[in-house]
Order: structure tokens, then sequence, then C-alpha cells
């Protein structure tokens, strides 16, 4: 293996804009899937506690529930893209960073 290429040489040429995209847009999916992953449980619970006749679901507020989430959600997207476009002067690196970092995540 050339000294030009591998792990080597990509850690010792990328700036710091792209490492701190990278941090950030692995923290947003991991982030991402845990918030995820409790509403989904929380909704199954729901829909379990229902056919037990425990409670009854209202079809709307949970839809009007999930709207709620997935434009807090973009809102928080839009706020952390704008935040590393600041980084640098055209954000170029740092929006990489974040693609390739929420890629990894």
């Amino acid at each position: 293996m050339n000294s030009e290429s591998g792990p080597e040489f990509l850690f010792s040429n990328v700036g710091a804009p792209f490492l701190i995209g990278a941090a950030v847009g692995f923290f947003a999916k991991k982030a991402m899937k845990l918030v995820l992953f409790f509403g989904g449980l929380a909704i199954v619970l729901l829909f379990f506690m229902e056919s037990q006749g425990i409670t009854a679901v209202d079809n709307e507020g949970l839809k009007d529930g999930a709207s709620m989430v997935a434009a807090k959600m973009r809102e928080f997207g839009n706020f952390l893209t704008q935040r590393l476009d600041n980084i640098t002067g055209k954000g170029v690196s740092a929006a990489v960073g974040f693609v390739a970092g929420f890629k990894m995540g």
C-alpha cells in the first residue's frame, strides 16, 4: 500500500471543519435512530393498550404528533447545517464531513 492512500492519508489530510462535520453527522444519525426507536416503542405500547381495552388511540392526534416531531427534526437539521456553514467560508468541508459522519452512523 503506498503512502498516498488509506486511512493514514485521510486522517493526516482532513481539516478540522470536516472532522467537526463528521462528528455532528454521526451524532445526528444516532440521535435520530434513538428518537425513532423510543417513538416506535411508545406507539406500539399504545396500540397494545388499545387492543387490551386500557386506552383509546386518537388517530388524528397520533398523526398530528408525528407531524410535529417531523417538523422539529427538520428544524433541528436546518439549525445544524446552518451552524456548520459558519465553520468555514463556504461550509463545503463541514457539509461533506456531516454527510460522511451521517453515513457512518
